[in-house]
């Protein structure tokens, strides 16, 4: 077993409100819901909620745990970027901010210039990039 390329990835973080959360990423940028459970009201025990899409090599994995609930406590530069290889859609803008997004000016110009960043519930930013991974 090695680490390479095709290794998949789950990035983890807290979430305030997974309703939420799931209404963002599902509902507006159209992960699918790839597991969800609910925990029980003893500490350890967490609700969870992963995202994703079928065909790719990592999924979203949002955590809240009621009995001892993590503040998220994201910065300006925490961000998850997808390369679309061309134009941002307005419509997924709209629909992303329908869905409890606001769309953001990121401190670093490069986004700027080559993308729309949306900050989610969470206070997370997504950046939708307009440029392709291999000339980024």
């Amino acid at each position: 077993m090695s680490v390479s390329g095709r290794s998949h990835i789950r990035i983890a973080r807290p979430s305030r409100d997974l309703v939420a959360a799931e209404r963002f990423w599902a509902d507006g940028l159209g992960l699918t819901v790839v597991w969800r459970a609910a925990g029980g009201p003893e500490p350890g025990e967490h609700d969870l909620l992963m995202l994703g899409w079928p065909d790719a090599d990592w999924h979203l994995e949002l955590v809240h745990e009621p009995a001892r609930p993590v503040e998220p406590r994201p910065t300006d530069e925490d961000l998850l970027v997808i390369y679309l290889d061309g134009p941002v859609p307005d419509d997924l803008v709209a629909r992303l901010e329908e869905c409890g997004g606001r769309r953001v000016v990121s401190p670093n110009p490069y986004w700027n210039e080559w993308g729309v960043t949306v900050e989610e519930p969470d206070g997370y930013r997504l950046v939708l990039c307009t440029r392709a991974w291999s000339n980024a």
